[in-house]
């Protein structure tokens, strides 16, 4: 059985799909609160520097997936899944211009999902 931490819908892997059209190589940043609440960011890979706080939890669309490790450290029971919704967040993601924002929706792992991500 395959397991991952982070996943997404098909509606947002086809926004996805259209901005990495637009913009080229791309990165989620699951943002720590800063400027919009805690939403996953869509940024330009350039643009962003990752560092050894950062973690990457996975790929959603061939995009790779980080968060800080403090905020991983909240998030470590839980598995995400991209999502979008309508409106105009507060943030500088790539999907503002377009009247939606990512969002996460969140649930905690199973207790076959915590073993494997959790071994003894």
């Amino acid at each position: 059985m395959t397991f991952r931490r982070v996943d997404i819908t098909k509606e947002a892997a086809a926004l996805l799909e259209e901005l990495k059209a637009e913009h080229g190589e791309v990165i989620f940043h699951q943002s720590g609160g800063c400027c919009d609440g805690s939403s996953p960011m869509l940024l330009p890979k350039e643009d962003f520097y990752l560092d050894d706080n950062d973690i990457h939890l996975g790929e959603v669309g061939k995009v790779p997936f980080y968060m800080s490790h403090d905020q991983f450290e909240y998030w470590k029971h839980t598995h995400l899944t991209v999502d979008i919704t309508p409106g105009r967040g507060a943030s500088f993601s790539l999907e503002i211009p377009k009247g939606k924002r990512f969002i996460i929706r969140s649930r905690m792992l199973t207790t076959e999902e915590h073993e494997h991500f959790n071994p003894s």
